[in-house]
C-alpha cells in the first residue's frame, strides 16, 4: 500500500534543498509533471502492474485517493517536502488541484501502456481514514 514520506530538507540562508532519492526500487527511469489541472478535474484512475511511482507537489497542493482492494486512504500533498510512494497495484486518482499546482512524478519504469490497470479494485477490507 502507498507510503507517505517526509523528504529530508536542509535549510540555510540560501533557502531550502529537499532531497528526492532512495524512494523507489531500482533506478528512476521516467520523470514527468502534471500542471495546469483545474480543481474539478480528476487525473489517473489506474494502477500499475510493475511501476513504483513517487509523487510530490513541488508547487501548490492536491489530494490523492489510493486503494489496493483491501485498504483505501486519501492523502493530501500540500508541501514540497511531502512525498507519496505508490506501489504496484495501488489504484489511484488525483484531484482538488490548487491553481498553480505542479505535481512531480518519478517512476522506476519507462512508459508502457500494458503496465496500466484501469479497473478499480473492489474494496474487501476495512477502510482507513484520511491521512496527511
Amino acid at each position: 500500500m502507498a507510503k507517505f514520506i517526509t523528504l529530508p530538507t536542509f535549510q540555510n540562508e540560501a533557502g531550502h534543498l529537499t532531497v528526492f532519492e532512495k524512494l523507489l526500487p531500482g533506478d528512476i527511469k521516467r520523470v514527468f509533471y502534471i500542471h495546469g489541472t483545474p480543481e474539478t478535474v480528476e487525473r489517473a484512475g489506474h494502477a500499475h502492474i510493475r511501476s513504483h511511482n513517487a509523487l510530490a507537489c513541488v508547487s501548490g497542493h492536491c489530494r490523492v485517493y489510493v486503494t489496493d482492494g483491501v485498504q483505501e486512504t486519501t492523502f493530501h500533498l500540500h508541501r514540497p517536502d511531502e512525498c507519496l510512494v505508490l506501489e504496484p497495484g495501488d489504484w489511484h486518482t488525483m484531484d482538488q488541484f490548487a491553481p498553480g499546482t505542479v505535481l512531480l512524478v518519478a517512476s522506476n519504469e519507462y512508459y508502457d501502456p500494458m503496465d496500466y490497470v484501469t479497473a478499480r479494485p473492489v474494496l474487501t477490507g476495512a477502510a482507513v481514514p484520511e491521512t496527511a
